[in-house]
Order: structure tokens, then sequence, then C-alpha cells
């Protein structure tokens, strides 16, 4: 199956310091991925590379065509600025923006699209809301809307359960479990416990990266990402669980 996005060998860092180095990752079509690891180790990183916010010291991220243009981005709701005062409604139509239209009036189409996401996001009670009067969740879920009206063939999304309680967490993974169908999802999540039904790979990421499918996961294998002991914990949930980290697992 030909890859959307080939990231091969790439390396980056910040003031002559490598955040990531010698990473290769490929993201096919209909592909759940994800990319977990200790604070600093590269994750967001990789998807500001990724989406062409920065450009890698060195190595090359390819785009299969037509995919470039169409790249969905989730950041962290923490990382968003709410005092700019804008609607519910205004914020979603925003995701049509392009460097080569964003003077001109939304269209029929567009706003008839935003109207239906936000209600498969039970959003649309809220779409005259302005945004600084949402909960931490409610603005997680604009920031998906605003993702999804591009309808695009990759969606990356940075800490999505952060602020959601566990209801609202559920509903994200019935959403991303449908999206898959249309689109390829890669995760960054400090808590993978949510998807474990769902991923397909998981990108172990600590300056280097290790790449697993569903297998089996060991304390060895989180220590060497990690960098310290960690503990497996059970909360009745069936984990899916991962192979220690050889050579072999790093994508070529």
């Amino acid at each position: 199956m030909e890859a959307l996005i080939e990231i091969e060998h790439v390396t980056y860092g910040y003031e002559n310091r490598p955040v990531l180095e010698d990473v290769s990752l490929a993201i096919v079509p209909q592909d759940f991925i994800l990319v977990i690891g200790p604070n600093g180790g590269g994750k967001t990183t990789l998807l500001k590379l990724i989406l062409g916010i920065m450009a890698p010291w060195s190595g090359t991220i390819r785009f299969r065509e037509g995919v470039r243009e169409r790249l969905g981005y989730v950041p962290q709701s923490a990382d968003f600025n709410r005092i700019f005062p804008i609607s519910l409604f205004d914020m979603v139509l925003t995701g049509f923006m392009r460097s080569d239209n964003y003077m001109r009036r939304h269209t029929r189409q567009e706003t008839e699209k935003t109207e239906a996401i936000l209600e498969k996001l039970s959003l649309h009670d809220k779409r005259n809301a302005n945004i600084t009067d949402l909960s931490g969740g409610q603005l997680q879920r604009v920031l998906i809307a605003r993702a999804l009206v591009s309808e695009p063939l990759a969606l990356f999304l940075d800490e999505p359960t952060t602020a959601m309680d566990a209801t609202s967490q559920t509903d994200l993974l019935d959403l991303l479990t449908e999206l898959q169908s249309q689109m390829s999802i890669v995760v960054v999540t400090h808590d993978p416990t949510p998807f474990t039904r769902s991923f397909r790979h998981i990108a172990c990421l600590n300056r280097n990266l290790y790449y697993h499918g569903r297998g089996e996961l060991d304390s060895k294998a989180l220590e060497q990402v990690y960098g310290c002991p960690v503990e497996i914990l059970g909360h009745g949930i069936p984990h899916t669980l991962l192979a220690s980290h050889g050579e072999e697992e790093k994508q070529p």
C-alpha cells in the first residue's frame, strides 16, 4: 500500500541539541497511529515537521500527490488563545481558510458543512457562544470540528483527551473510529488507554522512534522510551501491549 506520508531519516532540534534523531515513519491510508513518549521526547515537534511549520535539519518528508493540502491538525486546547472574541461557529469556519481565499466570504456549502459537523459533535446548541465561555472539553471538540471541515486525508491530534471527562473521551473515540474509514489518524498522547481498542500502530518516541503493530508491551520496552521504571496498570479495559524495542522495530 502506497504511503500517504513518508518520513525518512529526519533529524531536528533546538539550539544545536537534537530532539529527533534519524526518525523514519510511514503513514498509510486509514491508519491509526498513537505516538507516545515522555515530555521533551519530540512528539509535538514531529507533528510540526509533518505539517510544514518547521523544516528538518536533515532527512526528507514526502507526501503522496494531493495529501499536503489536506492535512488536519488539532492542537492542545491548553495552548489555544481563548481571549480572541469569536463565536464557536465562526471559529469552526476558519477551518476553510487558506492563503489564497482568506479574504472571500464563506459559501453556502461551507456553512452547511459546518452546521452538520457541529451537530455531529453535539455543539450545535452552542454555535453562537463565544469561545471564551466554553469548557475545556467543548473547546477541544471545536478544534476537532475546525480540522474536519476541510475533509483531511490525514488528521493529527495533539493530546486530544486533555480536559475531557470520561464521556467526552468515549464520544471522541467513537468519532475517530468512524473517521478512520475516510482518513489516517495520528494521535499524540501521554495516555494510550482510551485508544487501545482502535489503534493499529504505536510509535514510541524519545529522540529515536520505535514502531509497533498490535503486539506485546512489557515494562522494559517502556522504560527504554521513558528513561525510568514504568508500571503498567489495568483499569478493566483490554490493554494492547507492545513488544520490547530492538533495531528491527525501527522503521527503515
